[in-house]
């Protein structure tokens, strides 16, 4: 059964750039140069059927993660959510009215993208919105890293011509290593924003028993509590590239480069420490350079 499954993967057919007016790929691929950074230039190394589809993928993840910054009220951004559930239902009966979601339709039918997964990444965001989330328990950050990520990586395999239990898997390790990253990065930001993703099992072993994110960053405990979730986030990185490693190679270029220098990133931010959390640590230029190159175009 797992060959056959295997065989199948492999013969993936590419998503058939027909199915998307050339005015709508090239709307998503302005979207993607202007906001997407490394997103874009790793996405340049797919054949381009399969390019097209995964900064449409992108484009529907920036859409629904943006809302909350461009409604002017709450019952605007519920609408909009309301919207775009609409519109994922639109897609599944073939008739897509965006020109993000007439740019997958090509993925939908031929690559097995599943309707399910759209919606988690929708339900995510209105819990993430409806509520200001303050120190989640470990059980609920993990459906947050499963709707807000994993969901988004599951996608991105089927388009990438990956449909096995394998391909999942590493799409779960890696959504929840990409997710427990961003968290890291953006402490100081989300506090701003009234938020706090660090979950309360560990900030209580830690002594912490605030949840006021402004509070929590200014313990003295922090950095140590920051240290588990980043060994977490390692874990998880060495796991993802574990279950990569059995796929197939070609496939997945463009990941291991997004996976190489996310977990550069983490490393970074390791490195720094957890002190000086309003300077935001970014991978240099060059050494993401030096990642599509070996990762990327070498394939080591």
């Amino acid at each position: 059964m797992t060959t056959v499954v295997w065989q199948r993967t492999q013969r993936a057919p590419d998503p058939r750039p027909t199915d998307s007016p050339a005015t709508d790929d090239a709307a998503n691929t302005r979207l993607v140069r202007t906001t997407g950074g490394l997103f874009f230039w790793t996405m340049r190394l797919l054949p381009a059927p399969r390019r097209r589809a995964m900064y449409a993928l992108y484009g529907f993840w920036q859409a629904v993660d943006s809302i909350a910054d461009d409604a002017p009220s709450a019952a605007r951004r519920d609408q909009r959510l309301a919207d775009w559930r609409y519109e994922i239902a639109q897609l599944f009966d073939g008739r897509p009215q965006l020109p993000v979601t007439r740019a997958l339709a090509g993925a939908v039918r031929y690559c097995g993208l599943r309707r399910n997964d759209f919606m988690a990444v929708i339900d995510g965001k209105t819990v993430d919105e409806a509520t200001a989330i303050r120190a989640p328990s470990l059980v609920e950050l993990d459906v947050h890293c499963a709707q807000l990520a994993v969901s988004v990586g599951r996608l991105a395999v089927r388009i990438l011509g990956i449909d096995t239990p394998v391909g999942d898997r590493a799409a779960g390790e890696l959504g929840r290593a990409l997710r427990l990253t961003t968290i890291l990065n953006d402490l100081a930001a989300d506090a701003a924003r009234g938020r706090l993703y660090l979950p309360r099992d560990l900030l209580r072993a830690h002594g912490i028993f605030a949840t006021d994110p402004l509070t929590v960053l200014r313990d003295p405990a922090l950095p140590q509590v920051c240290a588990v979730v980043a060994r977490r986030a390692e874990r998880h990185f060495a796991d993802a590239a574990g279950l990569m490693a059995t796929l197939p190679r070609r496939n997945l270029r463009a990941t291991a480069v997004m996976l190489a220098c996310y977990r550069a990133l983490l490393r970074q931010l390791v490195a720094r420490g957890w002190r000086d959390l309003d300077r935001k640590v970014r991978v240099p230029a060059w050494r993401q350079a030096a990642i599509t190159v070996r990762y990327g175009l070498l394939g080591l």
